[in-house]
């Protein structure tokens, strides 16, 4: 244990109060609110005495106790995506950007207040376990998720090769929860899979937009596809728990001529465009596949693409997690996830808690779910109702243009 010395207290002071400030936006001095914040700082002050002088434990690990401090008035906020990472769980969420880490494969939020799986990822051990999309994870390792902050559970579900965590899932339409055992693995996220479903429809399934090279590789299935002479393009985010804005809007730039991909709104209600690079590869009939498992930058890409009238929207209302994080990151390689604004659609639509309700809603039973696995390993429309009605939209829609 590292020995709490005064040192230590003046850092763990200003570290807690410069991030104070920067969350909540004012400088010292500047105004009223800034007083009540200090006022508070010493009631923090006064315990931070009780517990220097009376702790039954003298050798008090000052790093634990600063890190506990920043996650609990992170916490305070009520914003399961405002959240503090401490160094090696920052490196490894920019290890994961690169598209592999070691963990279970697995995209979490919060949904309705309960830490929800949003998304096991295709091949990988949470997959394999049977987890599934929309399970209420009510434990970890025999800890209640109640109250916990999602990187706490981030930070508990993740850990090295071969270990495993036991997660107690909570299932729609079942009695009771369910311990599933799951061994961690290095994780590796194939970014797309592309099929070429008929002689003129190409279809190709997005996993994730995590991973900086995403752009790049549809970009290059989409001229592939063209150049094939394929006059339809089923875009599936079914499943896709999100990732990168920047790949949203990069992506959406290959669809939407001009405008905005999406809008920003932050804390004063300044209101921000990013707009489409005017990259157009794909000018053909397009139908998105979605689901309630279609977040974050999925929901944006699938949002713009319905406002602009560029694709028909088919499946379920997605997941609803439509806020603006900025990673700051601090001096001990620490950093801060904070929420900055929150997204709007081209048409002005805020989805957050929301999400999007696709053009044509088409259901699956849970036998249909069961058939098709995570994300359909193979795409076949006559086991996928979903993909199906996909088809004889585009069938249509290429009919139509052929007849003209």
């Amino acid at each position: 244990m590292k020995k709490f010395s005064s040192k230590a207290i003046i850092w763990f002071l200003a570290l807690t109060f410069g991030v104070s400030v920067f969350v909540f936006g004012f400088s010292v001095g500047r105004s009223s609110a800034q007083e009540g914040i200090e006022a508070k700082l010493d009631i923090f002050l006064q315990v931070l005495d009780i517990v220097r002088n009376d702790y039954l434990d003298k050798n008090i690990d000052g790093t634990k106790l600063v890190y506990g401090a920043i996650k609990g008035f992170l916490a305070a906020l009520d914003d399961p995506y405002t959240r503090f990472m401490e160094p090696t769980a920052f490196k490894e969420m920019q290890i994961r950007m690169k598209g592999a880490y070691s963990g279970i494969g697995i995209y979490i939020g919060m949904k309705e207040k309960q830490l929800s799986v949003i998304s096991p990822i295709k091949n990988t051990p949470a997959a394999k376990a049977g987890l599934k999309p929309g399970d209420a994870i009510v434990t970890i390792d025999g800890k209640s998720t109640v109250d916990m902050a999602l990187e706490e559970a981030v930070s508990m579900i993740r850990g090295p090769k071969g270990t495993t965590v036991k997660l107690g899932i909570f299932r729609k339409g079942a009695k009771a929860s369910k311990e599933y055992p799951v061994t961690r693995d290095n994780i590796k996220i194939e970014i797309l899979e592309e099929k070429q479903l008929s002689k003129d429809i190409d279809y190709i399934r997005l996993n994730t937009f995590e991973n900086q090279g995403a752009s790049i590789q549809i970009e290059k299935k989409i001229r592939a596809a063209s150049t094939n002479g394929s006059k339809g393009l089923i875009l599936d985010l079914r499943n896709n728990g999100g990732g990168l804005l920047q790949n949203a809007v990069e992506i959406g730039s290959m669809f939407i001529e001009s405008g905005p991909i999406v809008f920003t709104v932050d804390r004063n209600g300044n209101k921000e465009s990013l707009d489409s690079s005017g990259g157009v590869i794909w000018k053909g009939p397009m139908v998105v596949l979605v689901n309630e498992a279609s977040a974050s930058a999925s929901e944006i890409l699938a949002g713009a693409l319905k406002d602009t009238q560029k694709a028909t929207l088919v499946g379920t209302k997605t997941f609803g997690k439509a806020l603006v994080q900025n990673v700051r990151t601090l001096s001990d390689g620490s950093a801060v996830l904070v929420t900055i604004a929150k997204y709007l659609t081209p048409s002005g639509d805020d989805i957050n808690k929301k999400g999007i309700m696709p053009d044509v809603v088409v259901t699956l039973t849970t036998a249909e779910a069961e058939s098709l696995g995570l994300l359909g390993d193979d795409p076949n429309p006559k086991k996928d109702p979903q993909l199906r009605k996909a088809m004889e939209i585009l069938r249509k829609e290429i009919s139509g243009r052929a007849e003209l």
